[in-house]
């Protein structure tokens, strides 16, 4: 017997997941919305009772965040999550507006294959059995290598509740040998309808390359704006827990602080009150030294650390109630760390005369990195905030609260999502917080309500009211046809007048044609028929 060789078989297990995952969908596809709500009723449950557990395994084996937030975050990827969900209608009729005779039925993808981040390897799990499921399909996980333990824990509780509750087997799993080959069977499959990818930008651009339709996350780079008239207080609380909240692993999380200068003392007094250290420009240099990695990517050692973990690092001390270190900035570059994503508690701060000038530094952060991801604004200010709403090259706009968990929906009312799609800007597919209704096709079914006879009556709007034409203008018997430039001085038989062939059956390729051919169209009275016309348009 000849042993394979490990990539042949991680293959060959894609395979097997992927044929599995085809038998299941076709039996779960079948499943009423409520055979399918009750499964997804018992996934969120079991998930929710190893929240704890599991949070702790994604701690200790990938080194990234604290356990505690970790807790919060699998909460919120099974219990938020089904809330949100569980009354959404995804298969059969899904809509039927009797008014305007239009029918809606949701149409499962097939298999989806999900692609699992290091930074959040059991809450995505969660989050994503639950949409894929909600919406009738079958769903296969790529774990992170860094991960992959803690994952694949959370991938047999997820597949365990759902067959205890009715689903058939294979209906969700994942890759037990975890290569770069596996990953790319996955992807590339014909039998696979969409990737789901949440991860770093290298394998988010792979998954779209494959050729296979792919939802995508994308890189945060989110600024934070304290207008003059906010709540400073409670802005820098909302920064810093923020930035803190799992070590700034959330890609929505705040990256910078623009501040306008007639509040930034006030600010600054803030933020050294609730445990922001502001490093000085030697230490500024000595962390941005270890923020990236020498090709310009983030240094995955960074992702994650604590504050005084980083400056440690770095090669200087802080005090031992320092929560986020910050870098004052006036410049913004690929090549600037402090003006990009950082994936732990680091700020780079930037200070602007008024909201007009801070509008152009959210602009330049974003076009550097992080188009169509968050930003967000601390103000009272209603009309600072429809200017924003209305210029900024974003899909979230939060106001008012932690970005890390207001960009998920935890403390705002957007979708609860830990796939948060950047749209075309930022060069995805999607600009939701994705859920349940992003895995589905929407078949339409819509009836016939008009006839040809209404399309001949058109609605002219005058400059008050819309003008129904009236009968004398617009009759059963006028046509675009009975236009001067098709009649006018036309040796036309009245027998063959547009009107008239529509009052007694479409006749429109004979009426012309025929007449001195003996029933034949010859192409001598095409030619002839097209040169009248047009010559009749040039008069």
């Amino acid at each position: 017997m000849i042993a394979l060789d490990n990539d042949l078989q991680s293959v060959q297990n894609a395979r097997e997941l992927i044929r599995n995952a085809k038998k299941a969908q076709s039996i779960y596809a079948k499943f009423s919305q409520e055979k399918i709500d009750s499964i997804v009723k018992h996934i969120a449950r079991e998930a929710y009772l190893h929240a704890e557990e599991l949070a702790k395994l994604a701690n200790e084996e990938t080194g990234f965040g604290n356990w505690q937030d970790k807790v919060l975050k699998n909460v919120f990827a099974s219990s938020r999550v089904y809330e949100h969900i569980k009354n959404l209608k995804t298969v059969g009729i899904i809509n039927d507006d009797r008014v305007n005779k239009v029918m809606e039925v949701g149409v499962p993808l097939g298999i989806v294959t999900a692609l699992v981040p290091s930074t959040n390897p059991t809450s995505t799990i969660f989050y994503k059995t639950l949409i894929a499921l909600k919406a009738g399909n079958a769903i296969i996980f790529s774990p992170h290598p860094n991960a992959q333990q803690c994952s694949r824990r959370a991938i047999d509780i997820v597949r365990k509740a759902a067959e205890e509750a009715g689903a058939p087997a294979g209906i969700v799993d994942g890759l037990s040998l975890l290569t770069l080959e596996a990953t790319k069977a996955l992807m590339h499959s014909k039998d696979v309808s969409l990737i789901l990818a949440t991860g770093g930008e290298g394998m988010v651009r792979a998954a779209y390359s494959s050729g296979t339709p792919t939802i995508s996350g994308g890189p945060g780079n989110g600024p934070a704006f304290i207008e003059r008239s906010a709540d400073i207080k409670q802005a820098v609380n909302d920064i810093i827990t923020s930035k803190t909240f799992d070590n700034g692993v959330i890609c929505a999380s705040e990256q910078s602080i623009i501040v306008e200068r007639c509040i930034y003392n006030d600010v600054h007094r803030e933020l050294l009150s609730q445990g922001a250290y502001f490093m000085n420009d030697d230490e500024s240099n000595k962390l941005a030294g270890i923020l990236l990695r020498p090709n310009g990517m983030i240094n995955p050692a960074i992702v994650g650390k604590t504050a005084i973990s980083l400056s440690e690092r770095a090669g200087f001390s802080v005090p031992a109630d320092t929560r986020v270190l910050i870098s004052l900035q006036d410049s913004v570059s690929h090549k600037n760390p402090y003006s990009r994503e950082k994936l732990c508690p680091v700020l780079g701060l930037y200070i602007e005369e008024d909201w007009m000038k801070a509008c152009e530094r959210v602009v330049e952060l974003l076009t550097n990195e992080g188009l169509g991801h968050t930003l967000v604004i601390h103000t009272q200010n209603q009309d600072v905030i429809r200017q924003f709403a209305l210029e900024k090259p974003v899909h979230r706009i939060l106001i008012n609260t932690p970005a890390a968990l207001g960009g998920i929906g935890a403390t705002t009312n957007l979708i609860p999502a830990l796939t948060l799609g950047c749209g075309a800007v930022g060069g995805g597919s999607t600009s939701d917080n994705v859920g349940p209704l992003n895995l589905i096709n929407v078949r339409k079914v819509g009836y016939g309500v008009r006839s040809i006879n209404d399309l001949r009556h058109p609605v002219v709007e005058s400059a008050n009211e819309p003008v129904v034409a009236t009968a004398a203008a617009c009759s059963s018997n006028t046509s675009i046809f009975d236009d001067h430039r098709f009649t006018s001085g036309a040796a036309i038989p009245a027998t063959s007048q547009p009107a008239a062939l529509y009052a007694n059956g479409d006749d429109r390729f004979g009426a012309c044609a025929i007449s001195e051919a003996k029933g034949e169209i010859t192409e001598e009275s095409v030619e002839r028929i097209i040169k009248e016309v047009l010559g009749r348009i040039g008069r």
